[in-house]
């Protein structure tokens, strides 16, 4: 017979549960950015030599330790990220558990696996891949029938009255968290879609090449180099360049605007050219104007899944918590002004801390001004 679900006995397999599915996190992270299958091939492989690893080299936690952190094959270093990752999904399913009634806990599983995963592909690429976030909404919304508490942290007691009232509440969440995100993010692309450069003196730039399939090409100019995925986020940003000199090709083309998308090249005739028929181009350019943006897409998504899981309430604490942590990041990591910060982990933090016990402080606060 197994033990009661509230016996101790219960975190041992929980844990194990969270490091294994950490592991799997790790095919997803690596992959997923890459537009590589997180199926096939099944078995991982060493991202230098590709050699598939075999089980007994892929137990989770324990693995990366004993090999010392090194590809048995090839002895080429493998992140600490591999590692952490599966501690920390562990440990978090861990106090899912701890936290939260059984049928609860079971939710935020998934929801815990997402925000791992969302987080390091943020971290690492800037990017937040909209398929896991409408994964997380969709369990979200079907797990708030069996357990609408998730959605109200800081009312225990408010238990809906019909059966429709929990979704009801998820898709709200979600219509707060996405809407009220998204709004953000227009100021921002109003606000900051565009950044002007005048040169007091005619500057080099050229295109560099990206070395592997996971690396991106590279617009380097004025001893910058900005990779392609922080110039272009949408079909309609642009890199425009006022050139005296334009070289295409290892040909001479003379001067005049340059026009540069994520895909093609405009070049001053009016001519347009794919990305991958270019061989070279470089130029000097006298000012610039260079589209970034205040925020991405992605964010609102993720903002949207966490509102579907916990609510309008603990998407508010969510937004202040993460500002809170992006801004302490920014000063302790001294990122100035205009660079980009990730803002997805934050996002996740921010989630974590209402779920482990942000929405306390936020009950307290409600009856301490007689609210609640």
């Amino acid at each position: 017979m197994f033990p009661e679900l509230t016996s101790p006995w219960w975190y041992l397999p929980v844990f194990l549960l969270g490091a294994c599915v950490g592991s799997f996190l790790n095919v997803v992270i690596y992959r997923l950015p890459l537009g590589l299958s997180v199926n096939h091939p099944r078995r991982s492989f060493c991202p230098q030599c590709k050699k598939e690893i075999p089980w007994w080299r892929n137990i989770p936690l324990l693995s990366w330790l004993l090999l010392r952190g090194r590809c048995a094959d090839c002895n080429a270093p493998i992140p600490l990220r591999y590692w952490l990752v599966e501690l920390i999904t562990a440990l978090l399913f861990s106090a899912c558990w701890h936290f939260h009634p059984p049928v609860a806990a079971a939710a935020l599983f998934v929801m815990m696996a997402l925000l791992v995963a969302i987080s390091f592909i943020d971290a690492e690429h800037q990017i937040i891949p909209l398929p896991l976030t409408w994964i997380g909404a969709a369990t979200a919304l079907v797990s708030s029938y069996f357990h609408p508490g998730l959605l109200h942290l800081e009312n225990p007691d408010a238990n809906p009255a019909m059966w429709w009232q929990g979704p009801a509440d998820s898709l709200l969440g979600w219509v707060l968290g996405f809407f009220g995100l998204w709004s953000v993010v227009l100021l921002g692309k109003l606000a900051f879609g565009k950044k002007r450069i005048a040169f007091d003196q005619p500057v080099a730039w050229r295109l560099i090449d990206s070395e592997s399939d996971d690396q991106p090409v590279v617009f380097s100019c004025d001893g910058e180099d900005i990779p392609w995925w922080d110039l272009f986020y949408r079909k309609s940003d642009e890199l425009l360049l006022e050139c005296g000199e334009i070289e295409f090709n290892e040909a001479a083309i003379g001067a005049g605007t340059l026009r540069i998308r994520e895909q093609e090249i405009t070049l001053p005739d009016g001519s347009v050219h794919r990305l991958e028929t270019v061989v070279a181009l470089s130029g000097m350019t006298s000012s610039a104007v260079i589209p970034r943006e205040a925020m991405g897409m992605g964010d609102p998504h993720l903002l949207g899944m966490i509102g579907a899981f916990i609510g309008g309430t603990g998407v508010l604490f969510t937004v202040c918590a993460s500002a809170f942590f992006a801004l302490t990041a920014a000063i302790l990591g001294r990122i100035g002004f205009g660079k980009p910060l990730p803002f997805g982990p934050f996002l996740a933090l921010g989630a974590l801390a209402w779920i482990f016990g942000g929405w306390k402080w936020w009950a307290a606060y409600l009856q301490w001004v007689g609210l609640l």
